[in-house]
C-alpha cells in the first residue's frame, strides 16, 4: 500500500509534462462562469487574467509565457528588477489567477467550453479551403513566370 503523501507527491511533483499541462487550469470570472456554465478552464497564451494573491495582487494582464515545469505563467507587465537593473519575468501559479477574457483562437478549446463535441465541429469552411488553394496556385504561377 502506498502512503497518501507519496501518492500526492507523484501526482504533483513527479507528474509527466502531459499531466502537468492538464493541471494548468484557472478559475473563470463570474461573467464567464455564467456564459459557459463552467468554473474553470485551462490557460493558454493570450488570455487576460487578474492576479488574486501574492505581491502582485490586483494586477491585470495578458499571459505571455507558460511554464508547465513550474505549473505557472508569466504575465505582461509583471516583472521584478535585479540589483544591477535587469528586469525579469515573475512566474505566478495558475491557482492564484482568475481568467477575465479568453483567447478565442483555439477552436477546440472554445467548443469544449461551450459544451459542444469538438470532434464534430467543422475544421474549415469550404471557402477558406478554396482561398488557400488559390493562394498556393498563384504562388506557383508567379515562380513559373519568373523562370
Amino acid at each position: 500500500m502506498v502512503k497518501p503523501t507519496k501518492m500526492r507527491n507523484r501526482m504533483l511533483f513527479q507528474a509527466t509534462l502531459q499531466t502537468r499541462s492538464k493541471q494548468m487550469g484557472s478559475a473563470l470570472s463570474k461573467d464567464l462562469q455564467k456564459k459557459y456554465g463552467k468554473k474553470s478552464a485551462r490557460i493558454i497564451e493570450g488570455d487576460s487574467v487578474t492576479i488574486l494573491r501574492g505581491e502582485f495582487k490586483g494586477v491585470d494582464g495578458k499571459i505571455s509565457k507558460i511554464s508547465t515545469q513550474k505549473s505557472s505563467v508569466a504575465i505582461d507587465g509583471v516583472k521584478k528588477e535585479k540589483t544591477k537593473g535587469d528586469k525579469f519575468d515573475v512566474y505566478i501559479h495558475t491557482s492564484n489567477l482568475v481568467i477575465t477574457s479568453l483567447n478565442s483562437s483555439d477552436k477546440w478549446r472554445m467548443a469544449k467550453l461551450q459544451g459542444k463535441d469538438p470532434k464534430k465541429q467543422p475544421k474549415e469552411s469550404d471557402t477558406e479551403k478554396n482561398s488557400k488553394e488559390t493562394k498556393v496556385e498563384k504562388e506557383v504561377e508567379k515562380k513559373e513566370n519568373e523562370k
